[in-house]
């Protein structure tokens, strides 16, 4: 039975994986490298609890609760007792697989080591584990309090008792499960991130203006923002290390990313991130 979980990285994705776990009565031990990285999280957690609070969608005590279930590390080492860890570092494959086999000789021989990676195969960060059943994709969506999707990805070694065991953290977190194979890109960015890169394709062919192409996709196919606004919400850079990931797995030219959207992350447009992207903020 899963009590305490481990969230590595305490980034947009770390900070929001640690408030669900929390809020959902699980005790929670978020580590990073960086000191004020953590303390940024614990602000935007308490920051995040407060405003559902305000909009009554959870009880004004469970604000003081769920921060209290949270504490944070810069020690790795911190993890050991944790019955399941969540990995949500920055979207590098050598990274991921040295914190993997770290993490894989600190904690527990019977926890599970989940990646919320967005397109890093789960084999191949299982295979530098000595638990590759124990391994498995959980790709939470961003905002992680708001969105209702959790993609999760099967390696080939990983077990029924591993997906068991996942599936049922999804369904005790009220979030809702597709299940994928372990394919470049899985499911969500397998079809999302060829559509960001053709709108981007448009714009550098000069279709039609940013502005256009959203207004285009929003109104003309009920999405809630425009593909371009989007990849300036994502970043430009995770944009483009998607686009490569799926170009260099499937090795086929569809795949290729727009000339424009290298040169913008070469220039450092990143999107919302740093101030400019498709559109400045």
């Amino acid at each position: 039975m899963v009590k305490t979980v481990g969230v590595l990285g305490a980034g947009q994705m770390g900070n929001g994986i640690a408030h669900v776990f929390a809020q959902f009565g699980y005790q929670v031990i978020i580590y990073d490298i960086a000191q004020a990285q953590l303390d940024k999280a614990l602000a935007t957690i308490r920051q995040n609890l407060e405003r559902q609070a305000k909009k009554g969608a959870i009880a004004e005590s469970l604000v003081a609760e769920t921060m209290g279930r949270i504490r944070s590390t810069t020690e790795m080492s911190d993890l050991a007792p944790v019955d399941f860890a969540v990995e949500a570092v920055t979207e590098f494959e050598q990274l991921k697989l040295e914190i993997f086999r770290k993490l894989d000789g600190i904690v527990q021989p019977g926890a599970i080591l989940a990646s919320n990676t967005s397109s890093i195969p789960i084999t191949k960060i299982a295979s530098v584990t000595k638990r590759p059943d124990q391994v498995i994709g959980m790709h939470f969506m961003n905002p992680v309090p708001v969105m209702k999707l959790v993609e999760v990805i099967r390696g080939h070694a990983t077990s029924d008792e591993t997906f068991a065991r996942t599936s049922e953290l999804v369904a005790k977190l009220e979030k809702e499960m597709a299940v994928s194979q372990d394919y470049p890109g899985f499911i969500v960015n397998r079809v999302l991130i060829p559509m960001i890169n053709e709108a981007i394709f448009a714009l550098y062919e000069g279709i039609a203006t940013a502005e256009d192409i959203d207004k285009g996709m929003k109104l003309g196919t009920n999405q809630p923002m425009g593909p371009l606004t989007l990849a300036d919400f994502i970043g430009l850079d995770t944009v483009l290390a998607i686009a490569n990931v799926l170009y260099d797995g499937f090795k086929d030219p569809k795949y290729r990313p727009c000339p424009l959207l290298v040169k913008m992350v070469n220039a450092g447009h990143l999107g919302r991130k740093s101030g400019r992207g498709f559109y400045t903020y």
